[in-house]
Parts: C-alpha cells; sequence; structure tokens
C-alpha cells in the first residue's frame, strides 16, 4: 500500500510539472504567434493592401450617395437593408439567453452527478448510457430544435437567422468538445482509484464558453493584461466590415440580381451571372475572413486574456487545397481533426484514413449547408455540392505535394471561381423564392430549386 501511494504522489507531481512546462511553453509560442498577428498589419505591404480596401470602402459610399441624390433629389441615409436583415433583434436575444443558460447548466450538471455516481455505483455503465441520453436528447431538443423553430415559426431576416443558427452549431461544438475531454478524464481516475477532483470547477467552464476556442482545456495560456484601446478598435473594425458589406450588396448585388431574375434561366445568363459576381463575392470572402477570425475572435481573446491567438494561419499562401482547409479556420480545422477525424481512427483502430477525411468532409458539408438553408429559407444544396464534389477532389488532387506559385494561382483561381458561383446561385434562388412563390407547395417543391422554373410569365 506504502509503495503504490508514494507512486501515485510522484505520477501526480510529474503530472503538475509536466503540465506546467507545457503551458509555459504554449503561453511563449502562443504570445509569439499573437505578436505577429498583432504586427501583421503594421507591415507596411499588408497596411497598403488595407488601405486600398478602405479606399474602395469610401468610393462605394460615394457612388451611393451620388445615385441616390441623383435618384431621389436628396441624400439618403436610411440603411434600410441593414435594419431588414437585423430585424426582429430582441427576439434573437432572448432565445439566445435561452441556449447559452441552458449549455451553462445542463452539460455540467450532467457531467458532476454522472461523474460523482460512476465513482460509487456497481452500474456504471447504465449510467453511462442513461446520462448520455439525457444529453443528446438535451442537445437535440434544446439545442437542435428550439432555435431552429424560433427561426422558422417567426420568419426571421437572415442575418438574425445566422446569429441563432451559428451560435447554435458553436453551443453544440462547445458541450461536446468539454464532455468528450473530461469523460476519459473521470473514467481513468476511477481506474487508478485516485481521489483527486475529476469534474473541472463551473469557472473553468464558463470560461470556456466564451472563450474563442472549441478544444476544452482546465487552464489556457493568458495574458498579464487587457488592452481596451485594441479591443475598441477590433470592434469598431467588425463594425465597419458590416457597413462594407451592406455597400457590396446595395451597389455590386442587388441591382444586378434584380434585373438577372427578370431574365430567362439558360446558360448565357449563368455564364455572366457566375463571372459578375467573382468580385462582391471574393469581398465577401475576405470582409467575413477580416471581421470574424481577425477582429471579433481577437477582441474576445483580449478581453478574456486568452493567449492563442492562432485563429488561422497564412491560408493565402497556400500552394494546396489540403493546407488551406487546415490554415483558413484552425478553430473549427481543430475540432474536427480532434473530434471527428482522430476519433474515427480511433474507432476503426488507425486504419481507413480515407474513410476518416471523407466523414469530415461529410460532416462539414452537412453543417454548412444546414445553416444556409435555415437562414436563407431554402434548399438549394450548392455548398454541399461544392465541398463534397470540388472539395474533396481538388483536397487530394492539389495536395501538399504541389509546391510552387502557380500552384497558389491555380488555388486562388478555383476560390474565386467558387465564390461566383455561390453569391451568384444563392442569390438568383433568393430572388425566383420571392417573385415567383408557391402558396402550397408540395414537398417535391421544396427540393427543387425555383431559379430553374421562375421567368419573366410567371412575375
Amino acid at each position: 500500500h506504502l509503495k503504490a501511494d508514494l507512486m501515485r504522489q510522484f505520477d501526480t507531481q510529474v503530472n503538475e510539472f509536466m503540465d506546467s512546462l507545457i503551458e509555459e511553453s504554449a503561453s511563449l509560442g502562443s504570445s509569439h504567434h499573437a505578436q505577429i498577428e498583432s504586427d501583421l498589419f503594421e507591415v507596411n505591404h499588408i497596411r497598403t493592401i488595407y488601405h486600398m480596401f478602405i479606399a474602395l470602402l469610401i468610393l462605394f459610399i460615394f457612388s451611393t450617395l451620388v445615385v441616390d441624390f441623383i435618384d431621389e433629389g436628396r441624400l439618403v441615409l436610411e440603411f434600410d437593408l441593414l435594419v431588414y436583415v437585423f430585424g426582429q433583434f430582441p427576439l434573437v436575444v432572448v432565445t439566445w439567453m435561452c441556449m447559452f443558460l441552458s449549455t451553462l447548466v445542463v452539460p455540467y450538471v450532467l457531467l458532476s452527478v454522472w461523474a460523482s455516481v460512476y465513482r460509487t455505483s456497481n452500474h456504471r455503465a447504465l449510467w453511462t448510457a442513461l446520462a448520455g441520453s439525457l444529453l443528446l436528447l438535451y442537445q437535440g431538443l434544446c439545442l437542435g430544435f428550439l432555435p431552429t423553430y424560433v427561426v422558422l415559426k417567426n420568419g426571421l431576416p437572415p442575418a438574425s437567422c445566422f446569429i441563432l443558427i451559428l451560435e447554435q452549431v458553436r453551443l453544440i461544438m462547445k458541450a461536446h468538445s468539454f464532455i468528450r475531454e473530461n469523460v476519459p478524464r473521470v473514467r481513468s481516475l476511477q481506474r487508478n482509484k485516485a481521489n483527486s477532483l475529476a469534474v473541472p470547477q463551473f469557472t473553468q467552464y464558463i470560461y470556456f464558453l466564451f472563450a474563442p476556442t472549441l478544444i476544452y482545456r482546465d487552464n489556457y495560456p493568458r495574458n498579464p493584461c487587457i488592452r481596451w484601446g485594441y479591443v475598441a478598435t477590433k470592434f469598431s473594425q467588425v463594425l465597419g466590415c458590416l457597413f462594407y458589406a451592406y455597400y457590396i450588396f446595395v451597389r455590386l448585388c442587388i441591382p444586378q440580381f434584380r434585373s438577372i431574375s427578370m431574365q430567362l434561366f439558360d446558360l448565357r445568363a449563368m455564364v455572366l451571372c457566375v463571372f459578375n459576381s467573382i468580385l462582391p463575392g471574393v469581398l465577401v470572402l475576405f470582409l467575413a475572413f477580416f471581421a470574424f477570425l481577425h477582429c471579433w475572435l481577437n477582441a474576445f481573446a483580449e478581453m478574456l486574456r486568452f493567449g492563442d491567438r492562432m485563429f488561422y494561419k497564412d491560408w493565402w499562401n497556400s500552394t494546396s487545397f489540403a493546407n488551406y482547409y487546415r490554415t483558413w479556420n484552425v478553430v473549427v480545422h481543430d475540432w474536427l481533426y480532434y473530434y471527428v477525424y482522430r476519433d474515427f481512427l480511433w474507432m476503426a483502430q488507425k486504419q481507413f484514413r480515407a474513410a476518416a477525411m471523407l466523414v469530415v468532409f461529410t460532416v462539414s458539408a452537412v453543417v454548412h449547408e444546414y445553416v444556409l438553408a435555415i437562414c436563407f429559407g431554402f434548399f438549394y444544396p450548392v455548398m454541399f455540392c461544392l465541398f463534397m464534389c470540388f472539395g474533396m477532389v481538388f483536397n487530394f488532387v492539389l495536395n501538399d505535394r504541389r509546391k510552387g506559385p502557380i500552384w497558389n494561382v491555380i488555388m486562388w483561381t478555383a476560390l474565386f471561381l467558387g465564390q461566383g458561383v455561390l453569391i451568384c446561385l444563392y442569390s438568383q434562388e433568393w430572388y425566383a423564392q420571392r417573385f415567383c412563390p408557391i402558396q402550397e407547395p408540395s414537398f417535391l417543391d421544396l427540393l427543387k430549386p425555383r431559379s430553374w422554373t421562375c421567368t419573366p410569365l410567371a412575375l
């Protein structure tokens, strides 16, 4: 018994030492990356590109004001499109509060109760199955059904829909990570008959829910102070990106697609639509990257003194789509890697790596298409097809063995073309759904794109 106690104490001390060493190393590495990220937009060449985008925004604003003054005889500063897309915002806030509070309470309470019973009960498998069923029931009803029902029942506009549905996906991923990381620890401590605390503190769970990461850890690298000026700058940049997107849609998208919706659907119109949509599609892509992955996540990281700022890597230098998928959104990529790819290989005993990659692409494609279908109010699986068809092909053809500038050009060309296809087809379908409504659509009508049959005669 003395030998066993000494060995457990020795293991505990070694683990604590290694944890502190890893945390210090990660803190140094993440602080170095945070400094690189902070200095990235201080480089003259990068600042010049940033200034070019600001100049383009000024031209968008000026052209909009001039056109409104010519058409209306006065300056129009109503921002009616922004007011529309963020409609019914109080309902969004109330629904989000219900989602967040339930995620704050239910997974933690379930884990705590299950851990306490697991250590003393002789029917561990039964209790595990019961707790797992309750967790799945909660995620399916409260996090899965409730936000979707609120969106569809109340006909929320696009931006309000995106807030709720993206938060729904984020909270489901957070809850899964929290349970996935702590259940093995409880079972390991039970096998070793250790008396250490199995369930994390509640404050650690609260911090994780707000932290800009989807991988749960008891502790994260922390910065010594909060730069509130930096936080204010990032939030103001997010607001600027919002108005930037507004002017892109007002000047480049709405006039084009209103006129296209009055034309017959043919190959010529499709080709012209795709190429005319590349510019607004690429601008929206850059804005989404800059506003969310750079500004929004860094603002929350700064307020929480979160040290690991590797939300993205230099995806713009990618010479393969495999590298692009890994570096575009590191936060989501890490979750897919740990909880889909690695867990699939663990269940398959480290076999079928291609199948594991296929599962990752399928999960990502289904979630992306689900978000767009709910938020736009129609089913048009363009994103799913791009992910599962072209995305999979490019992932294997344009792999990491492809080096050199020409492959970076090919990657950017395919990315530009894909953005044009997305903007064109989804915008066409959006206007077709409104110009050619069906009073009592059948199930087949809901699956068939309306833009394929909507004609000027039907208008």
